[in-house]
């Protein structure tokens, strides 16, 4: 048969010519009649079998013959990944080369803007991933009521318990009336009583044994222990010449490994998971498509629907849990007629992941013997506390994530520490010659007694503007004079404005304190004739005395006020007083006596 009997339009026939499509595989010629005639379809076939041609041409061939105008969704295609988007995308856009219809591809992991706009300009068929679909549906960005066909690629994977949920909700987005296409390479039977609630009264499309692996595909299994599997993947590379292989671990943190130990082998190697950004998950399969990369190392997000032309290996560095997996991991190879090699590594504890392969296939796969690293470690796996298998893969897996999120962590909250700290104030930096030298402060305002001489502090820099009137006249005050000194400062070319001046006014003009003087021999005389006695305390210009370093900072005294709220008048007395230096200076902030 070809596929102009199967009732498929000339520029169809033209663009699948172009592919190189010369008669249509089984699940092709069995699958396009009844979606043609616009009936529901259920169909299982082997992967590599040609599955989206079998939808493709037919929803391209009915929406072309009733264009609508405004161009809104009329066709939904929903894949479990990002990879199998963009290829299912190439594919509408080969077949439909020649026809007016508009196809786009959305997913996450990129930007939203550039897709959004794609929607905005109208789009006949969509190509979705369910986490982008719901975001983008959401924001009212997407509009599914004119849909008239929706297709579920890889059912047995949209359909388990990680996709269930949002395939559901999006159910309810679509219109009751309309044409639903299921395809997918297995089929479990947990999975098919909900596939049949789904569809009504499907075409039931089943080519050859399902969840069978292509005859084309030539499968052997080597039994090897857990820390030699990357020297027999580095050596049967080599020996075998491998012109381009895909190997499949059971960790992200497996891929990254194996990757890294081939490239130190010599062997360009690239991974690809989930953890990977999209940009560098579509960079990996570029290069490895181009022959740049030899080797693609990858999770299960890779064992779906890619299609990678003149795969010559596949290799299973670990077995699946999930025996359907390992149908679509070596269907990778052997595709559209082509021969392949799939081998696959076996240690102690993968044994129960063998038996469930081979019972599926209902075969058993050859076992390679007498290579440099047979199996040594007869070892049971190990149990937790529960009495579980604990799959040595998935503890290091967890230990290697453990200890990134504590990097992470740290780096975080080092970097929320430097952002807590005020930044330091940086002071413009004046020229030296306009910057005036400022005499050193008398060691007697020192903030304590261990605080060092002032001569010995560190001089400032640059010039910067005093806070308060306290700092300028601090910083303006004498150095401690002489008596020399104290006559030459007294005898200025302007003494009117001497500070001298200015404090023996301030002296003469304060009134007597009302203390007796004391006794010749006393305490205080003996301290004035210049025995040491404790520090006074040093009024601020505020009026509000400072404490001596010994002490601690008392609470200013309130302010004396008289009659009608005006300060006190002050009486000169001029009796007993005998000389105005005894009195308490008023400027002593500045000037302090040192007899």
């Amino acid at each position: 048969m070809t596929f102009q009997e199967l009732g498929l339009t000339a520029p169809i026939l033209r663009a699948l010519a172009d592919q190189g499509y010369e008669q249509p595989s089984p699940i092709q010629e069995k699958a396009i009649p009844p979606a043609l005639a616009g009936r529901d379809v259920l169909g299982c076939a082997q992967t590599g079998t040609g599955k989206t041609c079998a939808f493709a041409a037919p929803i391209l061939q009915r929406l072309s013959a009733a264009p609508v105008a405004g161009r809104p969704i009329r066709a939904l295609i929903l894949t479990p990944t990002r990879e199998l988007a963009l290829q299912i995308h190439e594919s509408f856009e080969a077949y439909g080369k020649n026809l007016p219809l508009r196809c786009a591809v959305i997913f996450g992991g990129v930007g939203q803007a550039p897709q959004a706009e794609r929607l905005k300009r109208g789009v006949d068929i969509l190509v979705a991933t369910p986490g982008r679909l719901g975001d983008l549906y959401g924001q009212g960005l997407v509009n599914l009521s004119k849909l008239e066909i929706f297709v579920l690629d890889e059912a047995d994977r949209m359909l388990d318990m990680g996709f269930i949920h949002d395939v559901k909700r999006i159910l309810g987005w679509l219109p009751k009336k309309k044409q639903t296409l299921f395809f997918s390479a297995t089929m479990p039977p947990e999975v098919r009583g909900l596939v049949d609630s789904l569809l009504s009264r499907p075409a039931r499309v089943a080519v050859d044994p399902v969840s069978s692996p292509v005859e084309s595909i030539r499968q052997t299994l080597y039994y090897v222990d857990r820390g030699n599997k990357t020297r027999l993947l580095a050596a049967l590379i080599q020996e075998q010449q491998v012109k381009n292989a895909l190997v499949f671990t059971r960790t992200k943190h497996g891929a990254n490994k194996v990757a890294g130990d081939l490239v130190k082998a010599g062997i360009s190697a690239a991974a690809i998971h989930g953890n990977k950004s999209q940009t560098a998950r579509q960079q990996a399969l570029a290069d490895f498509k181009s022959g740049a990369v030899r080797v693609l190392v990858a999770t299960d997000i890779a064992a779906r629907g890619l299609d990678i032309e003149e795969l010559s290996h596949v290799f299973n560095y670990n077995l699946p849990d999930v025996p359907e997996t390992y149908v679509h991991r070596i269907g990778r190879t052997g595709r559209a007629g082509r021969g392949g090699t799939a081998i696959s590594f076996c240690d102690a504890n993968e044994r129960e992941e063998l038996k469930a392969i081979e019972k599926l296939t209902g075969r058993q796969i050859p076992v390679v013997e007498g290579h440099p690293w047979p199996m040594q470690d007869f070892a049971p796996a190990p149990k937790d506390r529960r009495g579980r298998t604990v799959n040595p893969e998935d503890a290091e897996a967890r230990a290697a994530a453990k200890e990134r999120r504590r990097v992470r962590d740290a780096s975080n909250q080092a970097t929320e520490t430097r952002k807590s700290k005020p930044a330091a104030r940086q002071l413009p930096e004046i020229p030296s010659a306009t910057v005036k030298q400022v005499k050193p402060m008398p060691e007697a305002v020192s903030a304590s007694p261990e605080s060092p001489p002032v001569s010995h502090r560190r001089k400032p820099k640059g010039f910067r503007a005093s806070a308060t009137l306290e700092e300028a006249l601090t910083a303006t005050a004498p150095s401690r004079p002489g008596k020399a000194e104290a006559y030459e400062d007294f005898h200025r070319p302007d003494p009117l404005a001497s500070d001298v001046i200015m404090d023996a006014t301030a002296r003469l003009l304060a009134p007597k304190p009302r203390s007796p003087r004391p006794a010749p021999g006393s305490k205080a005389r003996r301290s004035r004739e210049g025995t040491p006695s404790r520090e006074l305390p040093v009024k601020t210009a505020r009026g509000v005395p400072e404490p001596a370093a010994s002490k601690k900072r008392r609470p200013a005294p309130p302010k004396k006020r008289g009659k009608g709220g005006r300060p006190p008048e002050i009486t000169l007395r001029t009796g007993s007083q005998k000389d105005s230096t005894e009195q308490p200076s008023l400027m002593k902030p500045y000037y302090i006596s040192h007899e």
